[in-house]
């Protein structure tokens, strides 16, 4: 399924406001809807929660195919424009990385994440070139979104940080890059500097002590996104609501807090 004509140009519009552009990342196509039905404007994956619902741990584990096959679910069940976390781009060289790019563009997505984690930045931004390119040949304003784990990793000491982060978003808008998602970074006067300096929407990730998100928007944010945070919660609650009826076989808890068969079927769609 084929990106509808105006989702690009929505997604990039998103990024510019007037409020910030939260996204509660979603793990398959159930998820997105639901997401969607609760007024999202738009759906982005967690790659984590991408694998552990088709049974992969996350970091560069799973298939491209099931991806893939996943994505073009998620597309058919929603209307809103679509973000797709690539994790390190689904291969090795810039051109294995544009060729997944394309697969993925090519059912459905029009921004992607992809990120830099251990390796030079060099190395990504050669990755986020060919994901452009496959944009273009598609005839999609991709909305690339560089990660760069400068803070999630500690790749520097912390008093290197800022300086590294932007450093490094500086090469990835050279290479085509659209944005910049800073994960772990959570104090104030950092993420007004590093929002500051960057000629790019900056997306940071729900954190703990991480300001509010109107508060974020006042120190430059663009873009604040959930990552991998509902798929947890989920399966927090999932793990122990199985082990309580595996152990005793009650059924009174399965009701507490949950969304009723009729509401979860109204919001599926059939296309």
């Amino acid at each position: 399924m084929a990106p509808r004509p105006d989702a690009a140009a929505i997604f990039q519009q998103l990024h510019r406001g007037p409020e910030i552009l939260k996204l509660a990342n979603a793990w398959d196509a159930g998820s997105a809807r639901l997401f969607e039905s609760l007024g999202a404007k738009a759906v982005a994956t967690t790659s984590a929660g991408f694998a552990w619902a088709l049974g992969y741990p996350d970091g560069d584990a799973l298939p491209l195919d099931h991806l893939v096959a996943h994505v073009a679910l998620i597309a058919r069940a929603i209307s809103v424009p679509l973000s797709v976390d690539m994790e390190s781009g689904f291969g090795h060289d810039a051109a294995s990385v544009g060729e997944a790019v394309a697969k993925v563009i090519g059912v459905g997505a029009i921004g992607l994440n992809i990120e830099d984690g251990s390796n030079p930045p060099e190395q990504l931004a050669a990755k986020i070139a060919a994901a452009k390119a496959a944009g273009d040949r598609a005839g999609v304003a991709l909305f690339i979104n560089a990660r760069t784990d400068v803070y999630l990793r500690g790749l520097v000491p912390p008093e290197a940080r800022i300086a590294e982060t932007l450093r490094r978003a500086q090469i990835y808008r050279e290479a085509g890059a659209s944005g910049i998602f800073v994960p772990g970074i959570v104090k104030p006067d950092e993420i007004k500097s590093v929002a500051g300096a960057i000629d790019l929407p900056m997306n940071v990730l729900a954190w703990e002590g991480l300001p509010a998100a109107a508060d974020l928007a006042k120190l430059g944010v663009r873009r604040l996104s959930a990552g991998s945070g509902i798929a947890e919660a989920v399966w927090g609650r999932a793990a122990a609501l199985a082990k309580a009826f595996l152990q005793d076989g009650v059924s009174e808890a399965l009701v507490d807090g949950a969304m009723g068969y009729g509401a979860i079927n109204a919001i599926s769609k059939v296309k």
